[in-house]
């Protein structure tokens, strides 16, 4: 019986959502790329679109809409905006558009901060032509070697790696090489991710349908039955693997990408992992000149339809009218405060920022915006190293991949012990480490950078540990600070250089650390977070889900990025697409895969 009605309810939603969600422009109606352009390395003229700032004169007249924050979840929604004709004024915060999509230069060495290697990206797959489509086909992306990934476990005496290779017949089928009997457990592994994965799409329904749709579909419990993403969401990553093998080595090879998302495998669930394994069934690739390259193509379309991305511009609340409704954004410039109008506001800023921070006292105490407030907390504070090399790729034995670096395969005891501890014996015993090189991925790089390489290396860190200076200056916050870095820095240093045993100290010409409270200052992180808000079980419930939407409970105001759906950069572009399906009145999700089929179909006729 059940299995009728969820076939019945299915049928009924997919009716709605073609009757209500087709009625507004399409900014997927045309493919809009076009021929390569030479890549510009000159950073002074990519300066002068990523490093725009913020004056009251550089404020275009009659907008439609304002962006708070230039991330990607962001910038891609008013890159959607413009295309249907929508002028968009972006505000960021930082001194460079691209939220975690940014580089920066210390000593002649640029380094990414959070573009590491992206997945999906096959030709014609919906998520590379919507990225085509965001750049008007000017970012490139360079495939990294297979395998991508490589899994480290364990000390310099006992240290097992296992390869992690993308292809749909490969992954599983390497895997089964490393463990000899495991055959059954790594293809269950897969079909449950496959599965949860493929029916992630109701995620997207519940937040873009009318919220009566969406409440009839949790109250009922139609959602876990429709959805297997739904169903398996309240399960933990441990316990799923757990049932699946006895190999404790396996078992963390099955969990090993959830540095990616940030939750330990006793906390994440199930379902966000698929996630991430589905993501890289196929591959994973790394922009051509860097991940400045993203937010470089991006804003040129925005200004072309009369909007701009203005840098230096921290928006310090959000303005209401008596009705409660958005009209506009006060900006901090100097001491003064410059008041933006326009019928809507859309915020990238993060839902804690945005509802505890940018809103009135009276409006942040509404039931509505508490509840959902409640629903969420603050994701786990980001460590980040940065590594200037004297050499090139090939004289460091560097390649095109990436490594996840574990203490052992007890990850969550290890994980538990070292974010619980105290915080100078921590830093000595950092149990999980993903080690990457950009300049090895980026075929660009040599010819930009000659002689020269970074590192860069990514892990998690309990914001407690770093509170006491937070309001320190970013650039000098005292000696103890200083001290409690470097801890952390040589502790590190020393992995590194037993995986690499061409990286020795005479090579590193630069090497600087980022704690959370340097999150907090450079991407407004409230907590240092670098995956916004928390992505553990309860992250996923149906529920949640159908009540943290783009629309917010204040009229004129919505979120969008990777709070609206899941963190990363795939995630954040998604929460885009999500608020602007709101926004246009039609489904982008749908859009996207129709222009995807369109364009195969046209290239395939060309190729002929």
């Amino acid at each position: 019986m059940w299995i009728t009605v969820a076939i019945i309810c299915a049928a009924l939603v997919a009716y709605l959502l073609k009757s209500w969600f087709t009625s507004g422009p399409n900014p997927f109606d045309v493919d809009t790329r076009e021929p390569l352009k030479p890549l510009v390395s000159d950073k002074k003229e990519k300066n002068k679109v990523l490093k725009q700032g913020f004056l009251a004169s550089k404020v275009p007249s009659n907008l439609d809409a304002i962006v708070i924050g230039s991330g990607i979840g962001g910038l891609g929604l008013a890159v959607l905006l413009a295309k249907v004709g929508k002028r968009v004024l972006v505000l960021e915060q930082h001194d460079r558009s691209g939220g975690c999509c940014h580089t920066f230069t210390e000593k002649g060495f640029e380094f990414d901060v959070g573009i590491h290697y992206i997945g999906d990206l096959l030709e014609h797959k919906p998520f590379r032509c919507m990225l085509d489509q965001l750049t008007n086909g000017q970012l490139q992306w360079e495939p990294l070697r297979n395998p991508f990934d490589q899994v480290v476990i364990g000390p310099a005496d006992n240290r097992r790696v296992y390869p992690i290779y993308s292809g749909r017949d490969r992954f599983p089928a390497e895997l089964k090489k490393c463990f000899p009997g495991e055959e059954k457990a790594i293809d269950e592994y897969i079909r449950l991710s496959k599965k949860a994965g493929r029916s992630v799409w109701l995620m997207a329904l519940l937040k873009i349908c009318p919220l009566p749709v969406a409440k009839f579909l949790v109250c009922t419990g139609l959602a876990e039955r429709i959805s297997f993403f739904f169903k398996m969401a309240s399960r933990s990553l441990t316990d799923v693997v757990n049932e699946l093998t006895e190999n404790k080595d396996l078992r963390a090879v099955f969990s090993y990408i959830f540095g990616t998302y940030g939750n330990i495998p006793k906390d994440a669930s199930f379902s966000m992992h698929s996630l991430l394994t589905c993501h890289y069934l196929n591959g994973a690739w790394y922009p051509k000149g860097g991940a400045s390259e993203i937010a470089y193509h991006m804003i040129p379309i925005v200004e072309k339809a009369g909007g701009a991305c203005l840098v230096r511009a921290p928006v310090n609340r959000i303005l209401f009218n008596d009705a409660k409704e958005a009209i506009g954004v006060s900006v901090m410039k100097g001491q003064e405060e410059v008041h933006i109008h326009a019928p809507m506001i859309i915020s990238n800023a993060g839902i804690f920022n945005t509802y505890q921070t940018l809103l009135p006292k009276e409006l942040q105490a509404m039931p509505a915006i508490q509840n959902q407030l409640g629903m969420m907390k603050n994701g786990e504070g980001g460590l980040s190293i940065f590594l200037g090399l004297n050499g090139t790729k090939e004289d460091l034995g560097l390649e095109a991949d990436n490594y996840w670096i574990f203490r052992e395969n007890n990850l969550d005891e290890l994980c538990e012990t070292y974010l619980r501890g105290d915080r100078e014996e921590s830093a000595k015993t950092v149990p999980l480490l993903f080690l990457a090189s950009p300049s090895a991925k980026d075929p660009t790089w040599q010819e930009r950078s000659p002689g020269k390489s970074t590192l860069s290396l990514v892990s998690f860190a309990n914001y407690k540990w770093f509170e006491e200076w937070k309001d320190g200056k970013v650039t000098n916050r005292g000696a103890d600070y200083k001290e409690l870095k470097e801890i952390f820095t040589e502790s590190i240093l020393e992995v590194v250089m037993g995986i690499f045993p061409k990286i020795n100290r005479d090579k590193i010409e630069f090497i600087d650390a980022g704690t959370p409270i340097t999150n907090t200052h450079y991407i407004g992180a409230p907590k240092g977070e670098i995956y916004g808000a928390d992505h553990g079980v309860a992250r996923f419930s149906a529920k949640l889900n159908a009540t943290v939407r783009p629309q917010t409970p204040l009229k004129n105001l919505y979120l969008t990025g990777q709070d609206v759906f899941v963190c990363g950069f795939a995630g954040a572009l998604a929460g885009a697409l999500t608020c602007g399906s709101v926004i246009l009145n039609r489904n982008l999700h749908l859009d996207a895969i129709g222009l995807a089929k369109r364009t195969k179909s046209i290239d395939t006729k060309k190729k002929q």
